[in-house]
């Protein structure tokens, strides 16, 4: 094992330990070994038989102390090393599956605001009164601020009390297992599956945006399901009438029923979430004021927030200094630049492509329809609707007051071109770090 690897380790395992109680520690956690480890990702191999329950019931606490020895951008991955495999091979990726909820995810764990109060209490309503109070219910808000957390307690409610199936997945699983059903003739069986439930919950809709014939058969299965007054909830990282890349018969079944938004958490929501992850992790001695100054300076959502915490706790802890204000200072410094900053505009977008295509934005926003402009103007496009705040018909009149569906065949002429072109895909993940502002990162 590489030395500075090893070193990491070593500080993310002694935040492990104070974490989580020694008995978990010891069944579970003591057996990880790092498999891979670089500026944005952490490989951690598990036992087989074990891989799949530590990456759902400690992935949580395994990326909140990894964030806080290696910085607020790495991002821990789990996988399966099967017995007798060398230590340098490459484990089986773990993904978490439909039926397994994570058990921090409940209602008196979620803090409520003003930002959330809606979308709390219809989820609850529909919890306690599934197909009857809101149906369906379409919670959206940016990533972070509670969405799967609230999805996955109404899941866990309705289990707890009472004999209602109960079917919770995200578009992705879904998508993946409606494809295996495809490639294996088990059509009928995925079917049945989803359209007997009683309750129906699929997380992060908008990744279902060009997937034709997954997009048909959560249509359908919304059918079976509303027409016999069985509950469906979804979440999305937008609106339905956002989502302009999903079909507009799906689109208006996600907006038949309550369509409940979540906003980032104001400050005395922030200082309540705070407190409660304190106490959680047993940071009993964690003064009010660092609370107070991390509540302040990081503004973004909730995740953010649990690793600025995480990082100013390890911190300390690491250099056996005092948890004080110059601790918390210097361990909020990537985490408050990077939850706080503004979406990127439009013309952010259009001037970073440009640059990196060598063009002016004149060209790029000109009725030119040249190669060498074409797909620039295709890609910034695409980032411009996936990294701004900015809505499909203020993107086209930016370029060039084009309309709402030009820009829309541009997404999609984008992302056909990425996912058949994996070296454009990693240099347009390039461009989209930057735009997020990720230091180090240059225009290819």
């Amino acid at each position: 094992m590489h030395t500075a690897t090893h070193e990491a380790w070593k500080r993310i395992r002694g935040e492990l330990r104070r974490a989580v109680p020694e008995a978990a520690y010891d069944q579970w956690l003591r057996n990880l070994e790092p498999q891979k480890l670089t500026e944005r990702q952490l490989v951690l191999a598990a036992p087989d038989h074990a891989a799949r329950w530590v990456a759902d019931r400690f992935g949580r606490v395994l990326q909140a102390t990894a964030a806080g020895v290696l910085g607020p951008d790495v991002e821990v991955d789990v996988v399966a090393r099967t017995q007798g495999q060398s230590r340098d091979e490459p484990g089986r990726p773990v993904r978490p599956t439909e039926a397994q909820l994570n058990p921090d995810y409940t209602f008196d764990r979620f803090v409520i605001g003003e930002g959330n109060r809606l979308a709390h209490a219809a989820a609850l309503a529909v919890a306690e009164l599934p197909g009857h109070a809101y149906n369906p219910l379409f919670i959206s808000g940016p990533p972070g601020v509670g969405k799967t957390h609230l999805l996955h307690s109404i899941a866990s409610y309705v289990r707890a009390f009472g004999d209602a199936v109960v079917r919770c997945v995200t578009a992705d699983g879904f998508t993946t297992a409606f494809v295996r059903a495809l490639q294996t003739g088990t059509v009928d069986d995925f079917k049945a599956r989803y359209r007997n439930a009683d309750v129906l919950l699929i997380d992060d809709v908008q990744f279902l945006q060009d997937k034709t014939r997954t997009e048909e058969e959560v249509f359908h299965t919304f059918n079976t399901l509303h027409e016999s007054g069985r509950q469906l909830v979804f979440t999305s990282d937008r609106p339905p009438t956002e989502i302009a890349a999903v079909e507009e018969r799906l689109r208006e079944r996600f907006q038949s029923g309550l369509v409940a938004g979540i906003a980032a958490p104001d400050f005395e929501t922030r200082l309540t979430i705070l407190r409660a992850w304190a106490r959680q992790a047993g940071w009993s001695d964690l003064g009010e004021n660092v609370i107070e100054l991390v509540a302040s300076r990081v503004t973004g959502n909730v995740r953010a927030l649990q690793g600025a915490l995480t990082h100013a706790v390890a911190r300390a802890s690491l250099y056996r200094r005092p948890l004080e204000q110059d601790v918390v200072e210097e361990a909020l410094e990537g985490f408050a630049s990077a939850a706080d900053r503004p979406a990127p505009s439009v013309r952010d977008v259009q001037e970073l492509v440009a640059h990196a295509f060598e063009l002016t934005v004149d060209e790029l926003t000109s009725s030119s329809r040249g190669g060498n402009v074409a797909w620039p103007r295709q890609l910034a496009m695409y980032l411009a609707r996936e990294h701004s705040a900015a809505t499909l018909p203020a993107i086209g009149r930016e370029f060039g007051g084009r309309d709402h569906t030009t820009v829309l065949y541009a997404c999609r002429r984008a992302r056909q071109r990425l996912s058949d072109d994996a070296s454009l895909a990693a240099a347009t993940r390039d461009l989209a770090d930057q735009l997020r502002g990720r230091p180090g990162d240059r225009v290819p």
